[in-house]
């Protein structure tokens, strides 16, 4: 069984984000090869990928294209700038897209486990959106309506791309905090433990 892997904003073909979020790339062709480099380079063939929104900006044909070469079992939670993000007109219409060009699975939001950090203490239950509880990479918290409510669990998230690491209950995975790679399972359980004092929320 393979390892499991998240990842978000990776934003493929968008230029201006290189300007924005301060990336150190001189032009798309660079970015775009080194993400995917970086992806090839710690993900294997077995692997499952979850990827938490924001997969192409710019030419989203380009960006489609992408996903098969790209290592691993890969499902899309969508983010605001994916054609099928149920917050855009028409999102349904694009969905085969994505799952056409690989992707094995596109949803709104989901809930996976992290493997156990301790003998003899099951894994944490963590759910996965694009969006954070709370915050966001400039101005208020947008999309407040297509947020999931603090409710106790952790969440993996992306969206806020540099603007911080840990908030709360959430960790970003987004790209721009991991060295424009996915980020493994067990490095996230173990920043969860990192951060708590032994109360161990929504265990399984």
């Amino acid at each position: 069984m393979g390892s499991t892997w998240f990842t978000s904003d990776t934003h493929f073909g968008h230029a201006r984000i290189i300007e924005s979020c301060h990336r150190p790339f001189a032009d798309v062709a660079e970015m775009d090869a080194e993400i995917i480099r970086r992806w090839n380079q710690v993900v294997g063939a077995a692997d499952t990928v979850w990827v938490l929104g924001d997969w192409a900006l710019g030419d989203k044909a380009r960006g489609l294209e992408i996903v098969s070469e790209l290592h691993g079992t890969k499902h899309l939670v969508a983010g605001n700038h994916d054609a099928c993000w149920p917050g855009r007109i028409g999102a349904q219409r694009h969905l085969r897209q994505f799952l056409d060009a690989g992707f094995a699975s596109v949803q709104d939001f989901a809930r996976v486990k992290l493997p156990a950090t301790v003998k003899n203490v099951p894994g944490r239950k963590v759910l996965l959106s694009h969006f954070p509880y709370a915050g966001d990479s400039h101005g208020g918290d947008r999309y407040a309506q297509f947020r999931l409510r603090d409710e106790g669990a952790w969440l993996l998230h992306g969206h806020v791309h540099n603007a911080f690491l840990v908030s709360g209950r959430g960790i970003n995975v987004g790209v721009d905090m991991h060295g424009f790679a996915p980020v493994g399972a067990l490095a996230l359980a173990q920043v969860i433990d990192s951060t708590e004092d032994g109360d161990r929320p929504d265990t399984a």
